[in-house]
């Protein structure tokens, strides 16, 4: 792969568009109207230099690719709309359909053979993490996994669509299970005076309604709803790792170390991110060029971000001040 060329290439096409941009942007906004604000036009001929800069810098990155391989990061929590620590610098994770959309764009990229997939996350959401999975499963060509901190529940379900995974000697690997909880308020409910009427259609419509109380009909149905989701978990696991159902119970939803994980069959190697780079090259055959393709958030995602996170602080804060407990959905966790 000649690197110097591609670089060279790319770097000649963004600057004779940064020269055309800027010339064009020029004659537009600032020689043509004559007697408007020049520092308008200066202003409008930087913004449209940006944009062709940056449609070139795409189009030169096709062209004159000096990777082979794609990196795709699953990191943190995995939800549907993705979290953050709030408007102003904090640090996003992308949504998994933004993760879904990454892996497919490198799918479809002729430049890219094969697909490291990075995971350090405790789980999440069932269905985004299944989203995810299925997106590296279709993707067409070898794909190495590899975990620095954590690989557990939700992210592990993932790892199950690859074709290796590596693991450090000090990461947790596992946690196959599922998590569902609901809050009980009853108790709170009679002591302010609140009483629940139903009003429902279907036995089972208001099954785990916090301000009524869990009868054994309705704790068997939800518990019947968490045991199918685990079967459905340990079936995949067990089919994308090659081991036994029982053996996959067994580990009863606990986490191990890397040495340990590597004993149950859970993952194939000690190794870091460079060992699973040289896992792909011994695949592809070729010495491989790393790319990393990750969403970047918009303005917008980060003010509905930053806005959700500053709403859950404070719904946060007054639930624990009432009940002393969050509740949570269905988990991967």
């Amino acid at each position: 792969m000649d690197t110097v060329g591609n670089r060279l290439g790319r770097f000649t096409i963004v600057a004779l568009a940064a020269v055309a941009a800027v010339v064009v942007g020029w004659s537009v906004f600032v020689r043509l109207p004559g007697d408007t604000a020049e520092l308008l036009g200066v202003l409008l001929t930087l913004v449209f230099a940006i944009l062709v800069v940056r449609i070139a810098a795409g189009i030169a990155r096709g062209w004159f690719a000096d990777y082979n391989v794609a990196e795709v990061v699953v990191e943190g929590p995995i939800t549907r709309d993705g979290t953050g620590d709030g408007i102003a610098g904090g640090v996003v994770t992308p949504p998994a359909d933004a993760v879904v959309e990454e892996v497919d764009a490198a799918d479809d990229d002729p430049n890219v053979d094969g697909l490291l997939v990075k995971l350090n996350t405790p789980g999440g959401e069932i269905v985004p993490s299944d989203d995810i999975r299925l997106a590296v499963e279709r993707f067409d060509g070898p794909v190495v996994a590899y975990t620095t901190d954590q690989c557990a529940s939700g992210g592990y379900w993932i790892a199950t669509a690859c074709d290796r995974l590596f693991a450090r000697e000090g990461s947790l690997v596992g946690s196959i299970g599922v998590i569902g909880s609901r809050v009980n308020a009853k108790e709170l409910a009679d002591e302010l005076g609140v009483s629940y009427e139903r009003f429902a259609a279907g036995k089972y419509k208001d099954a785990g309604q916090p301000l009524k109380d869990l009868d054994e009909d309705d704790r068997t149905y939800l518990q019947g709803l968490i045991d199918d989701y685990y079967e459905n978990f340990v079936e995949r696991v067990a089919e994308g790792r090659d081991l036994d159902p029982e053996t996959v119970e067994e580990t009863e939803a606990r986490v191990f170390l890397g040495e340990e994980a590597l004993e149950r069959g859970l993952v194939d190697d000690i190794g870091t991110a460079r060992d699973a780079e040289d896992a792909l090259e011994a695949e592809l055959g070729v010495e491989v060029h790393v790319e990393e393709f990750r969403p970047e958030p918009g303005l917008m995602r980060r003010l509905r971000v930053g806005a959700q996170s500053v709403a859950y602080a404070a719904g946060a804060g007054v639930a624990r001040t009432i009940s002393g407990e969050d509740g949570v959905d269905v988990e991967l966790r």
